[in-house]
C-alpha cells in the first residue's frame, strides 16, 4: 500500500511543473479551432470538449508514468480517455484524480480566464492534496495548491533542521495548523522560478478573520441553473452560475471571495477541490437531503457526459451557516440528474 505522506509529496515535487507545461499548451491551443464532440448530457458546460482536453491529459498522464513509480500504484481517474490510463492500479486505496481542462466551455467559446488544469489525490473518504493552475488568470497564471506538501523545495530547510539534501525523505513531514492540517495558497505563477518554489514561497491562506463572503456557485441542475441561482439569492445569499463567475471558483473559495457551493451530482474531477478548501477551513460538504458528510464511497458513471459523479445535491462551504441555509433550501429538491 502507498504511504500518503509519500504520495503527498512525490506530488507536490513532480506536478507543479506539469501542470505550467499543461497550462502553456492550453493557452496555445486555445487559438485554434479544437472544438470536437462526444458528450451529449444535454448541459452546455459538460458537453463542452476540445483537443485542449485530450492533449493535456495525455501530457499529465505520461508526466505521472514516468515521475514516481510510487505514483503507478495508485488508482487514476481521469475526465476524459487519453493517456496510458493503463499503467496505473486497479486497486489502491488512493486514486489520483484529473480534470485536463476545468471551464471546458468557457474555454472553448473563449469567454474568460477562468479554466483551469486541475489534479487531486483522494481516498475514499476524502481529497488529501489538490493542485489547480489557471494558466489565464493573471499575467502568468495562477496557483492554488491545498494539502500537505512536502517541508522542502530546492535546498531550504526541512523542519528538523536539517539540510534537504540530508533529510531522510521519511522525515520530510508537512506543519500542521489545525485540525485537518492542510494548508491553503494560492497566487501568482513566477516562470523564472521553478513552479514547486513558487508554490513553496506562499503565505498560506488565514484561516481565520477571513472575509465573510455569500457568494454561491451554482451549477449542475441542466436547464435549471438560473433559477436555482435565483433561489440561493432569494433565500439570502448570492447565487452564481458558471457563466456569471468572476474567476476560477478554486481561486475566488480560497481567497474568502465566495462563500461555496451548491452542485447537483458534481464530478469527481473538480469538485473535491472545493471540498477540500472548505474543510480545512473548519467547514464541510454535506448531502443536502440528510446534511451528512460527503464522501467518495459511492459513484455512478454518467454515460451521458462520460464521467463519475457523486450521488444527490451536494452543499460546500467553510461557513455552518451557509451549509444551513443551502441544506435548508435544496432538501427536498429532486436528486435525479435526468429527467428522460
Amino acid at each position: 500500500m502507498p504511504e500518503l505522506a509519500r504520495l503527498t509529496a512525490t506530488l507536490s515535487r513532480h506536478l507543479p511543473p506539469v501542470l505550467r507545461w499543461a497550462g502553456g499548451i492550453a493557452r496555445q491551443l486555445r487559438g485554434h479551432d479544437i472544438s470536437v464532440g462526444g458528450k451529449t448530457s444535454g448541459s452546455a458546460n459538460t458537453d463542452a470538449l476540445t483537443l485542449a482536453d485530450l492533449s493535456v491529459q495525455e501530457l499529465i498522464v505520461a508526466a505521472l508514468r514516468d515521475a514516481d513509480p510510487l505514483l503507478r500504484e495508485c488508482r487514476l481517474e481521469a475526465e476524459e480517455s487519453t493517456g496510458d490510463v493503463g499503467r496505473f492500479a486497479t486497486e489502491s486505496p488512493y486514486t489520483i484524480a484529473i480534470d485536463p481542462i476545468d471551464g471546458t466551455k468557457c474555454y472553448r467559446d473563449r469567454t474568460g480566464g477562468s479554466y483551469s488544469v486541475v489534479v487531486m489525490l483522494q481516498s475514499a473518504e476524502t481529497v488529501h492534496y489538490s493542485l489547480v493552475y489557471i494558466p489565464e488568470t493573471g499575467p502568468r497564471g495562477t496557483w492554488v495548491e491545498v494539502g500537505r506538501r512536502r517541508s522542502e523545495v530546492g535546498g531550504r530547510r526541512s523542519e528538523d533542521g536539517k539540510s534537504a539534501e540530508t533529510a531522510p525523505t521519511s522525515v520530510l513531514r508537512p506543519p500542521s495548523s489545525d485540525a485537518s492540517g492542510d494548508r491553503i495558497v494560492t497566487g501568482p505563477d513566477d516562470w523564472d522560478r521553478p513552479a514547486a518554489d513558487v508554490l513553496a514561497g506562499f503565505v498560506p491562506v488565514a484561516k481565520t478573520n477571513r472575509p465573510k463572503s455569500r457568494n454561491v456557485y451554482v451549477i449542475g441542475f441542466q436547464q435549471h441553473d438560473r433559477a436555482k441561482a435565483d433561489a440561493v439569492t432569494a433565500a439570502g445569499l448570492k447565487g452564481f452560475t458558471a457563466d456569471d463567475l468572476p474567476g476560477c471558483v478554486f481561486e475566488l473559495q480560497a481567497r474568502g471571495e465566495f462563500a461555496g457551493s451548491l452542485i447537483h451530482t458534481p464530478n469527481i474531477y473538480d469538485f473535491p477541490v472545493s471540498m477540500q478548501i472548505a474543510r480545512a477551513l473548519g467547514g464541510d460538504a454535506l448531502w443536502v437531503h440528510n446534511r451528512e458528510p460527503v464522501h467518495l464511497r459511492e459513484t455512478w458513471l454518467d454515460d451521458r457526459a462520460d464521467m463519475l459523479r457523486l450521488p444527490g445535491i451536494v452543499a460546500c462551504s467553510e461557513h455552518r451557516d451557509v451549509l444551513d441555509a443551502l441544506c435548508a433550501l435544496a432538501r427536498d429538491w429532486s436528486p435525479i440528474r435526468y429527467r428522460d
